[in-house]
């Protein structure tokens, strides 16, 4: 009882802080003013290192719904980690992570920013390795050292912007040549954070970590900190990477599209989904869209939180399976939560009137009316077919068809305690699609012909009947033995672990393996501080042995003469 009272005194302590943060929020928008607040905390040199806070509607907007998130997560957390042992443990390592997340977000500096950077992925190591087995130690190595090489690039750019005396990032303003270096390492370490090829092999690695983990980590914060920065340096520099970008995250969408569409994890499945909306999020970056992709970050922060932790109930109730060819028939045993996942997953597909219809479908409508190229164009629409393919497949799979397991009839909604969390995200993915735009989105004219403004719904429609083939076992079994190699291809994501992992650690660590024997181990220890003390040592041995035998000759000597001189 005293457990489930913490979880709900925080789940209204951090309810209250977002609702302050978004009339705060919506305040500071309504002005358009902004607050900094600059801390000197010592002087090096001509640098000044400064701690700073900016507090405008972005980052207001951006942490009300991030600790409203975190609310509904730490409620779930009382029902979904009953039993666990290490409790206390636990709460201390989210409330960790929030606090990393609010750093991050009101950090307009590189010295204060990094230090919630490296929060999250020092407190997202510890939450993937939470369950103490090999699998979670494999994939947490893969977390850390994958979001180690994001941190390297930032520590560079720090290093590098030592030649202006300034880390903040409103100095970048201007058209300096110089600082082309220094937006492209920023780039490079958002892709890393927020899973871009070839940097994309983590996350879906990460489910190894407690659903609630994943609800909260993998889906609204951590993620979404690498989109998060480029937002913040789009605003107040034109980007001379867009092409990058948007190579890098139509092909992201893609693999992670075709990935999810032949998976059978439902966390894995769900994982690949973000890892294709954080693609959208880095497309509409790099045509320029920089509200849009704020918009559509906070949309999908709300109903993919919602889409894990309707799928944790489902997996909690299946008794930890989380095969979707042991599932179905949830609409029966647990209709609340079949409801809420069936919700979450249209707000995913872009089902128009829900949450994820508004941002999606004018980024798809925004990328028409722009000058982009042909195959850009036709990579963001086969994923946003594949978008709806995958979701109807999970659906179909987790809620429509017949149940296997043979102990499923035992399944039920639990105590009330998931079912409660999940209500207020399911309320918000039905009404803050439309309420939102209103606010923060100035919509702009889009004038297209009828063939451009129906390709969406097409698309939408193809997907769809494509979800539904690959549901059906005759038909997917036809096709998988024809297209077998091109389905394993597609499942292991264009075998980015095997390259992201054994390719090119292999090598590293069995040279570092015979350099170690031969260097440290070797000559280097015989010539160095081994060496150099087993030298002193027998010369220390040496010294104190003549010195001895010394002291007894002359002793000798000197009673024998008194000897011969007495005897004489």
């Amino acid at each position: 009882m005293l457990i489930l009272s913490i979880w709900n005194l925080l789940f209204a302590l951090l309810l209250a802080l977002s609702l302050i943060n978004f009339l705060l929020g919506l305040y500071t928008l309504n002005l358009s003013s902004a607050l900094c607040l600059n801390w000197n905390l010592f002087t090096w040199g001509s640098s000044m290192v400064d701690f700073t806070l900016l507090l405008d509607w972005v980052s207001f907007t951006f942490i009300s719904f991030v600790l409203l998130i975190s609310g509904s997560v730490f409620y779930y957390s009382g029902e979904y980690m009953e039993g666990e042992l290490n409790m206390p443990r636990f709460i201390l390592l989210l409330l960790a992570f929030v606090t990393s997340m609010g750093l991050l977000i009101f950090s307009p500096n590189l010295i204060s920013l990094l230090l919630g950077w490296d929060g999250l992925g020092l407190v997202s190591y510890c939450l993937v390795i939470y369950y103490q087995n090999y699998k979670s130690l494999n994939a947490g190595m893969l977390t850390v050292l994958s979001n180690r090489v994001g941190d390297v690039f930032i520590l560079v750019t720090i290093a590098y912007m030592l030649n202006y005396g300034d880390w903040g990032l409103a100095s970048w303003l201007g058209d300096s040549p110089f600082l082309k270096l220094a937006t492209l390492m920023i780039v490079l370490a958002s892709l890393t954070k927020s899973a871009q090829i070839p940097f994309s092999a983590w996350l879906p690695a990460a489910m190894a970590a407690p659903t609630p983990v994943s609800s909260l980590v993998h889906s609204s914060t951590l993620v979404t900190a690498g989109v998060y920065l480029v937002i913040r340096l789009g605003w107040i520099y034109d980007f001379w990477l867009n092409d990058l970008l948007m190579i890098l995250s139509t092909l992201t969408m893609f693999m992670a599209g075709l990935g999810a569409c032949f998976e059978f994890d439902l966390k894995k499945v769900i994982a690949l989904s973000t890892l294709s909306q954080l693609g959208l999020m880095m497309f509409s970056l790099s045509m320029g869209l920089v509200k849009m992709a704020l918009f559509h970050l906070i949309m999908h922060a709300l109903f993919k939180a919602l889409l894990f932790m309707s799928a944790g109930c489902i997996i909690h109730s299946s008794k930890g399976w989380q095969d979707l060819r042991l599932m179905g028939n949830c609409s029966l045993m647990i209709p609340y939560i079949s409801s809420c996942f069936t919700v979450s997953n249209l707000a995913l597909s872009g089902m128009p009137f829900l949450a994820g219809f508004y941002s999606k479908d004018l980024i798809l409508e925004m990328a028409l009316f722009q000058e982009l190229n042909s195959l850009s164009i036709l990579f963001l629409f086969l994923s946003t077919g594949l978008t709806v393919a995958y979701t109807l497949r999970l659906i179909y799979y987790v809620v429509i068809r017949n149940y296997v397991l043979s102990g499923s009839s035992n399944m039920s909604d639990g105590n009330g305690v998931m079912m409660k969390s999940t209500l207020g995200l399911t309320f918000f993915s039905i009404i803050f699609g439309a309420s939102i735009s209103w606010v923060m989105v100035e919509s702009p004219e889009i004038f297209l012909p009828i063939t451009l403004k129906n390709l969406t719904l097409v698309t939408c429609i193809t997907g769809g009947v494509l979800g539904f083939l690959i549901s059906q076992p005759s038909l997917n079994s036809k096709f998988m033995s024809f297209f077998s190699f091109s389905i394993w291809f597609s499942s292991s994501m264009w075998f980015m672990p095997y390259l992201s992992s054994q390719f090119l650690i292999n090598s590293p660590l069995s040279k570092g393996g015979s350099w170690g024997k031969e260097g440290d181990l070797g000559w280097v220890e015989f010539y160095g501080g081994q060496g150099l003390s087993k030298t002193l040592s027998s010369s220390a041995d040496s010294m104190q042995k003549l010195l001895s035998y010394g002291v007894k000759f002359y002793i000798f000597i000197f009673w024998a003469v008194v000897v011969f001189f007495v005897l004489s």
